[in-house]
């Protein structure tokens, strides 16, 4: 969201957005995992405390599924506790083949996931699209094949079809296999330049997708987990606005569009 502004800046604002903790990107979509080496780990520690605020996900498509181990360490030594990356294998299978190539994916993920379990780290596996892992059928079965905890789904409604009712069952589908929700919606996409307006489409609350019944859902499986609010600007690695203080305020926009989606998800679950 803060693209590759520095992180003295970023830590500083966390706060305005109501938010606590943080999802680190390296490049090309930021450059603050790599800003963290540049300053060192215990100057960056200390830089966390003084703006109160918290590590909670490195997420590392770069490395992929089977590359995250050092990772793990690294996580853990900055207090937080997930890692989201992409799924790997084949894309556009259908059917058979895919299930049988998820269930294969799901048992080349178990050295990984032992590791995972002995840190205390939740990988968080996005259905990001043409891969092997994008469809609501894929999203199920994976859900079904994992068999722990730190294994599960980092559901991004950006990369599903945009129908509230189809994403709130697939989260009820979901249960405890749902381990980080994305507040992000298409919109009008992020892969061709659009004007600004276009591309902030992506945000809650500015696009048409309607979060009520997916807040609904999320409230009746009792997720515990963070939802991250997140959209991509292009090119990757700015800001999605021009200064660190307009990000805060869209973010801000979009926080309080879902605390009213919860309202009305509170107040129609008592009617």
């Amino acid at each position: 969201m803060y693209g590759r502004l520095p992180l003295a800046e970023v830590l500083a604002e966390v706060g305005k957005t109501g938010a606590g903790t943080i999802d680190i990107w390296p490049q090309r979509h930021a450059n603050h995992r790599e800003q963290i080496e540049s300053i060192g780990h215990q100057k960056f520690a200390a830089m966390l405390k003084r703006h109160k605020v918290k590590v909670g996900i490195l997420t590392h498509f770069d490395l992929g599924p089977f590359d995250l181990q050092a990772e793990m360490k690294a996580i853990k030594e900055f207090g937080g506790s997930m890692i989201i990356c992409g799924s790997a294998g084949p894309a556009d299978l259908k059917g058979d083949a895919l299930k049988a190539a998820i269930k294969d994916f799901v048992e080349k993920m178990k050295p990984h996931v032992a590791a995972a379990e002995e840190t205390g780290v939740t990988i968080g596996i996005e259905n990001h699209a043409s891969s092997l892992i994008d469809s609501p059928d894929s999203i199920k079965w994976f859900a079904e094949f994992s068999a722990s905890g730190r294994l599960g789904i980092a559901l991004a409604p950006y990369h599903l079809p945009q129908d509230s009712g189809l994403i709130a069952n697939l989260t009820g589908d979901l249960g405890e296999r749902l381990v980080h929700f994305y507040a992000w919606q298409y919109g009008m996409g992020c892969r061709e330049k659009l004007p600004k307006e276009q591309e902030l489409l992506q945000l809650p609350g500015r696009g048409s997708l309607d979060f009520v019944p997916i807040i609904a859902s999320l409230k009746k499986i009792r997720y515990k987990g963070w939802t991250e609010i997140f959209m991509h600007p292009v090119p990757r690695g700015i800001p999605i606005m021009p200064t660190a203080a307009e990000v805060s305020q869209e973010i801000s926009c979009a926080r309080q569009y879902l605390e009213r989606c919860k309202d009305k998800a509170n107040s129609e679950a008592k009617a």
